[in-house]
């Protein structure tokens, strides 16, 4: 198949995860063929608005009121137009899996499902990534990594809980000079976070040095550098930085992020702000 799977399979979890509704329409679009059809055990969707309408509610009922998020078994497989793949519901602050399904997904032409149909399984008595915890944390942290190096900030957005514990800020509040150095609460703020990231460097100049990754259970810290290039002064920054991590059932719940805010301010000022 000349496609992604395992971005498909990302795409196709985000839309039960997603609180916008406008967003979430799009994703509908994007995944699901104009008359495409999502089959359960209970009930039948037939085309997109159908389809659009089951997943609101789903997310309404589940996510916004259940407190419970979407992710991917990481399990996908695909050939000859047709993807099969495991979800799983869990808590959003943590826990063992509340339900899990099996979908089994037929695509057009244009990798838009055609139909889909889901089954019930028996969730695992342990959830993934494997037994040993340290192993499934750095598999996220480099998951993450991998994202942030592709420069899509919804596909890194989605490595994240819907809730996280937020830590980049200044001392004293925001600084103006750096807009995106300032709280974040959500999925959908850690996208607009890297959007804001992007909008104000130069993407073909941006890159990143990581010097190690430090893993111990649910924690992990990067520590490396930032490369980027400010779009407005064209000046390029280096500034040293160390990330800690925390992973609950495959997403980080906990982003703190320990840089030379600095010597980016200075960068995107065009001037120094040193005494």
């Amino acid at each position: 198949m000349n496609m992604d799977i395992g971005q498909f399979v990302d795409r196709y979890v985000a839309v039960w995860n997603e609180p916008d509704e406008a967003t979430r329409r799009d994703l509908v679009a994007g995944l699901w063929a104009e008359d495409g059809v999502e089959i359960t055990g209970s009930a039948r969707y037939q085309g997109r608005d159908a389809i659009e309408t089951r997943v609101a509610r789903a997310h309404e009922e589940l996510v916004r009121s259940g407190g419970f998020v979407f992710r991917s078994a990481n399990d996908a497989a695909g050939h000859h137009g047709t993807v099969a793949f495991t979800t799983y519901m869990v808590p959003a602050t943590g826990g063992d899996i509340a339900w899990a399904g099996r979908v089994f997904a037929a695509l057009d032409e244009n990798g838009l499902i055609r139909s889909d149909h889901q089954f019930t399984v028996e969730p695992p008595a342990l959830p993934p990534p494997a037994a040993d915890e340290s192993a499934g944390t750095r598999a996220t942290a480099e998951e993450l990594l991998r994202r942030m190096g592709e420069g899509d900030p919804d596909r890194i957005a989605a490595v994240f809980a819907e809730h996280v514990d937020w830590r980049l800020n200044w001392p004293d509040g925001d600084h103006p000079a750096v807009p995106w150095i300032r709280p974040r609460a959500t999925r959908a703020d850690v996208a607009d976070h890297f959007r804001e990231i992007a909008a104000a460097h130069i993407p073909e100049k941006a890159g990143a040095s990581v010097a190690r990754v430090l893993v111990e259970g649910t924690d992990a810290v990067v520590l490396g550098d930032i490369h980027q290039t400010v779009k407005a002064t064209g000046e390029p920054y280096t500034a040293r930085c160390a990330l800690h991590l925390t992973v609950q059932d495959g997403q980080i719940t906990r982003y703190a992020v320990y840089e030379d805010s600095l010597t980016v301010a200075e960068a995107l000022l065009g001037r120094p702000l040193r005494r």
